[in-house]
This record gives C-alpha cells, sequence and structure tokens, in this order.
C-alpha cells in the first residue's frame, strides 16, 4: 500500500509517477523498497489517467450514499456512453490488479 502511497504522493505534487521516483519516495520513509512491486505499479500506472481514476473513484465511493438518500424526484439518471463506461471499467481493473 506504501507504493500506492508514494504514487500518489508524486502525482499530487506534480513529479512524474516513476520506478526512480517511487523508490526515492519509499526509501525516504525509511522502508525498504521491493523493486518487483514497485515495478509493476509504475507499468500499470503507465497507462492510467490518475487524476480521472480518482474522480471516478470519488464518484463511485459517493454512489451509494447517494442511492440511500430518498429521492427528490422522479428524474432518470442519465446513461453513460457504452464506450466511456469501458473505460472507466478497464481503468478500475488496472488499479484493482495493484491491491489483489
Amino acid at each position: 500500500m506504501e507504493y500506492v502511497y508514494a504514487a500518489l504522493l508524486l502525482h499530487k505534487l506534480g513529479k512524474p509517477v516513476n520506478e526512480d521516483n517511487i523508490t526515492s519516495v519509499v526509501k525516504a520513509t525509511g522502508a525498504a523498497p521491493d523493486a518487483v512491486k514497485i515495478k509493476a505499479l509504475a507499468s500499470a500506472l503507465s497507462e492510467v489517467n490518475i487524476d480521472e481514476a480518482l474522480k471516478n473513484a470519488a464518484t463511485v465511493a459517493a454512489a451509494p450514499v447517494a442511492a440511500a438518500a430518498p429521492a427528490a424526484g422522479a428524474a432518470k439518471a442519465e446513461e453513460k456512453p457504452k464506450e466511456e463506461e469501458k473505460k472507466e471499467e478497464e481503468a478500475l481493473q488496472g488499479l484493482a490488479s495493484l491491491f489483489g
């Protein structure tokens, strides 16, 4: 989990999320970096738009709360285009593989 936190910190600071930078952040904490895990994380994140993934994660986390609240109107929620849903699923699967 510390590797993901390191990647998020680097992203937040506008630094490149790559193997060297993740390794440096992990070393700075006093932990011993695992090169295999770092390489896998950097590789997985190279194809992910982190801002979009964070935005989607916040939306997914907030959805159950919104669903539990009584509906104020009978407005039907718009459905996302299938292409957009597929991209979101792929991004979330990429992130999920980091924790599996």
